[in-house]
């Protein structure tokens, strides 16, 4: 009878390697040099020793880079790698069934148990002369020689020690053959960014509201000199709403209403005109020339220029002229507008991506994003990618960053969860999500759990914004001004990347279009605005102190420490981040109630937290440069929203010099 086997002798068993999305099927998501820690169940039958490898490349490499894994208890192994390059790496785990080291096993239990070892260590003597066969090079002599000596050594101390000698060890892992090696039956994939992709501060603005003459259609000249203010704040992207023409044909009104003036600016999402389309500048903003002269402008002052990537069109577009095949036709012959009933969008018409000629559609939108990488933009926020096919991105984002890897996509995805997480897998760096709408303290904890301790946390980079042009939330409306400071400070520490649309933010606009809307009130998005940047009451030099604490502090860089800590108020939320060192601690505690004071006891893990149970330290608060001395991990906390809307602590350790002076770092 003929014998068949899956595996054949192949007896080490690889399972569940992780962190692996899907299969293997999307990759998870790191910054370069940002470790990735590789885990997978790994055993065998029997008692025999095995050996397992964490194997990875990047897609321009040919073969691996192997890295012996650690053995954890309960047949768990771990091992790390630096991603050094953008793109994408393959990883896999390979383990095998090691003669040499369940012999140099066994030989160890045979010693302690006072044993005859003269059979035993001609059985290893034989494993390392077959090895010494396998070796091309000078080793092969001296692997040979520790046969010979295992075997007919001049005593059985001079054997035994040969045989435990660490360089004989350290020779047979190096040339393992790893016979009947299992490879695991998946393979990871890694997409590695830059570090922009995971911490980053973004602030939105409309160009032609940056006029010095109120009533009066800013440029992008205009906009350049404004980016001195963005920089004050110390933003790292400058995010600008299309600057391409806008359509006339059924043009918005103020307030979106349908009846427009002959002044009226129209929606910048509704693109295209007479003028040009997605390739063009809005006259009234100015010229190619003055757009790439505000991106190098931004360059100078450190931050980059995000431009929105919105594929749809006004019905002026020239491609509703030159490519009616792209858009829906109604049975009445005109072409579907975009609309979410009751909302209506007249004056936009969407693509229609499953067209007969969707590959030429697909095609020409690609051009558009390449169009504008030539021109310096590396950054995009893409409107209303959940409204497209999660197919065409996939395309697109993975066939534009195979030649441009530096390029980060930040999805504006306000939609359900899992469509919400599908684009994630899909290729954006980042991802818009229900932070604006999450307010109590269960609600926060429990959302940003998901985000930063689940399986969420490998592929989905959460950009914290309180506030967008489409959405004012309900506690902005009523919170009054004390709610603006608190959703500041709570996205700029709660996430390693937020954003805020201003200036109506930092102004403390909080004025809704009508009870129960979440739309502004004489929203820029249909007509210009006009703002007094240095009014009372501005949270300029607080959104400035915020950007400078988040890039001193290493702990705010990142989401993965983030845990939460019991308070005794449910008015106050307090949660720490840390640097992987645990050099760098940072602890949060915020009055989610804007009117009130609010005070209660917070209960820390200092061990966790590298701190003795009852070790004195300082608490330093980077807001109002307070320090506290506290000890153990019970302490009182007490927040008046008048003053401060939370204390951004930095955990200080005491450390004591040889002359006895004590100091806190």
């Amino acid at each position: 009878m003929a014998v068949t086997a899956l595996s054949g002798p192949s007896r080490a068993v690889v399972s569940d390697v992780r962190p692996v999305l899907d299969g293997g099927r999307y990759p998870i998501k790191r910054v370069l040099n940002e470790p990735v820690r590789v885990e997978a169940d790994v055993f065998t039958d029997g008692h025999d020793v095995i050996q397992c490898s964490l194997l990875y490349r990047h897609q321009h490499e040919a073969e691996f880079t192997r890295v012996t894994m650690q053995h954890l208890p309960n047949d768990v192994w771990v091992a790390t790698f630096l991603p050094r390059e953008l793109g994408t790496y393959q990883f896999t785990v390979e383990a095998w069934v090691s003669p040499f080291e369940t012999w140099l096993t066994l030989l160890r239990k045979r010693v302690n148990a006072g044993q005859n070892l003269d059979v035993e260590l001609r059985i290893g003597a034989a494993l390392v002369r077959t090895t010494a066969r396998t070796i091309a090079d000078s080793q092969s002599a001296v692997v040979q020689a520790f046969a010979e000596q295992l075997e007919r050594g001049a005593s059985m101390s001079e054997r035994l020690a040969a045989g435990l000698d660490e360089r004989l060890a350290l020779l047979m892992a190096h040339h393992d053959p790893r016979r009947f090696a299992t490879r695991a039956a998946v393979t990871g994939r890694v997409m590695v960014e830059r570090e922009r992709a995971r911490f980053s501060a973004w602030y939105e603005f409309f160009p032609r509201s940056t006029s010095a003459t109120p009533g009066s259609h800013g440029t992008l000249r205009d906009a350049t000199q404004f980016l001195d203010y963005v920089a004050s704040m110390g933003f790292d992207v400058v995010y600008l709403p299309p600057v391409h023409p806008i359509g006339k044909q059924l043009r918005k009104g103020p307030n979106n209403q349908p009846n427009p003036q002959p002044n009226d600016p129209g929606s910048p999402w509704a693109i295209g005109g007479v003028e040009g389309g997605h390739k063009s500048i809005h006259p009234q903003l100015g010229t190619l020339e003055d757009f790439r002269a505000l991106v190098g402008r931004a360059r100078v002052l450190g931050m980059e220029v995000a431009m929105d990537l919105a594929f749809q069109c006004s019905p002026d577009h020239p491609y509703v002229k030159n490519h009616p095949e792209w858009f829906r036709k109604r049975p009445d012959g005109t072409i579907q507008y975009a609309e979410n009933p009751p909302k209506k969008y007249q004056d936009i018409y969407p693509f229609d991506f499953e067209c007969e000629d969707w590959r030429g559609l697909w095609a020409e939108l690609r051009s558009v994003l390449v169009f504008w990488i030539d021109q310096g933009v590396k950054i995009f926020r893409v409107d209303n990618p959940h409204t497209k096919p999660f197919g065409f991105w996939e395309w697109l984002l993975d066939d534009v960053k195979k030649e441009h890897p530096d390029t980060i996509f930040l999805a504006e995805a306000f939609t359900r969860p899992k469509p919400l997480a599908e684009l994630a897998k899909r290729g954006f760096s980042q991802s818009y999500n229900y932070f604006p709408w999450r307010n109590s303290k269960r609600e926060l904890e429990k959302y940003l759990t998901e985000l930063t301790q689940t399986q969420l946390q490998e592929f989905l980079r959460p950009n914290l914004w309180p506030n967008t042009p489409d959405i004012l939330p309900e506690f902005l409306q009523l919170g009054g001004r004390g709610a603006f400071p608190l959703r500041a400070v709570l996205a700029a520490t709660l996430g390693a990347s937020y954003g805020v649309y201003g200036p109506v933010f930092e102004l403390c606009v909080g004025q809704a279009v009508k009870p129960g809307s979440e739309e502004y009130l004489d929203s820029e998005k249909y007509q210009l605005g006009s703002w007094k940047l240095d009014a009372a009451g501005t949270l300029r030099p607080l959104m400035a102190l915020l950007n400078r604490v988040r890039k001193d502090n290493p702990a705010l860089h990142g989401n993965a420490s983030l845990r939460f800590h019991p308070v005794d108020n449910d008015h106050l939320l307090a949660f720490t981040k840390h640097s992987p060192d645990l050099d760098n601690i940072i602890l949060v505690v915020a009055n989610l109630d804007p009117w009130r004071t609010q005070s209660g006891w917070l209960e820390l893990p200092v061990e966790a937290l590298g701190l003795e149970r009852e070790e004195k330290y300082q608490v330093h608060d980077l807001l109002g440069e307070a320090r506290y001395f506290w000890s153990g991990k019970r302490n009182f906390v007490e927040l008046n929203p008048q003053q401060s809307p939370a204390h951004i602590f930095r955990l200080r350790r005491k450390i004591r010099t040889e002359h006895d002076f004590e100091y806190f770092v």
